[in-house]
């Protein structure tokens, strides 16, 4: 690059350094100007709330305590007085346990897709942007993670720690950063050699500010549709960890564990697990709908007028 391009690049990138922050709020305004567009991502993102809504406000909602069991009502179905989603097979409150097990489903599902994003985005930006040894190291590690089958790996992980939320935790985020990190090494790949990108170097910025500063916003947005994509799938994949046992314990509420414990009683009371079960799917579809508003919303080229 010539010395006069360079200049021209320079004052480019100073002269619009002033409005930045405007343009970025500009930029948030029509992202949810389309997201509010997509009817399907709005009333999953409704749905979504309403449920959270409820899981967040558990201790003080006038609920039975989730423990409680009652013998003589054994399997009641939905409709029983006082238990409007019935009982299950130790008469304990239906309603009572799904929204207090949805204290442990969400957190499952969420907190590994953080942990795993923040990840996947230091080291995929770091080794898309990077044109040396360590471009090859970093990737080659996530492809010996892509090797192994996610479900595998999981399980594997999650039976040598044990039982438990932590386990759920730690073996999801493990199994989740190989396509995060994939996913944000593209998009930096990408944006790395594009004009701003240039003009960034042009005026003497450090990687790091290149990296953080001029990149991330660009790269944020694809991991974040994904991420919202992934945190759908852990709503299923934790609960299955959990229905097989590899979860949260007994007496716990949590909604895998309870259609496994409505799976043994399904010919005599189908509610006990197909209740649990719905909700499951309905929050996982919730969360592939928003995915969709998001990458709608965040794509500006699919809703340019």
């Amino acid at each position: 690059m010539s010395a006069l391009n360079a200049t021209s690049l320079a004052a480019n990138a100073e002269s619009s350094a002033a409005p930045l922050k405007e343009r970025n709020r500009s930029r948030l305004r029509s992202a949810f100007r389309a997201f509010c567009q997509d009817k399907a991502a709005v009333g999953g993102a409704i749905v979504l709330g309403l449920v959270i809504l409820m899981t967040l406000l558990a201790p003080v909602l006038p609920l039975q305590d989730p423990a409680d069991a009652d013998p003589t009502l054994r399997l009641k179905g939905i409709g029983t007085s006082g238990h409007i989603l019935g009982l299950d097979y130790q008469g304990r409150d239906m309603l009572s346990r799904i929204i207090w097990g949805g204290r442990y489903t969400l957190p499952a599902a969420v907190i590994p897709v953080i942990i795993a994003g923040i990840i996947a985005l230091c080291l995929g930006m770091t080794a898309g942007y990077a044109r040396n040894a360590l471009d090859s190291f970093i990737m080659r590690i996530v492809d010996v993670l892509f090797a192994v089958p996610d479900v595998i790996l999981a399980i594997a992980i999650a039976a040598a720690m044990g039982p438990g939320f932590f386990s759920v935790v730690v073996a999801t985020t493990l199994v989740i950063i190989a396509p995060l990190t994939r996913m944000a090494y593209s998009s930096t790949r990408q944006q790395r050699d594009s004009e701003y990108i240039i003009a960034a170097r042009a005026i003497g910025a450090s990687t790091p500010q290149i990296l953080w500063r001029h990149l991330l916003p660009n790269v944020f947005a694809p991991v974040l549709v994904y991420a919202t994509t992934i945190i759908g799938l852990l709503v299923v994949f934790t609960s299955t960890l959990s229905f097989l046992g590899l979860g949260v314990a007994p007496p716990a509420s949590e909604w895998g564990l309870m259609v496994d414990e409505g799976r043994k009683v399904m010919n005599v009371s189908p509610h006990a697990a197909w209740i649990p079960g719905l909700l499951i799917g309905v929050v996982a579809l919730c969360f592939n709908l928003i995915g969709d508003g998001l990458r709608y919303a965040l794509d500006p080229r699919q809703h340019r007028r």
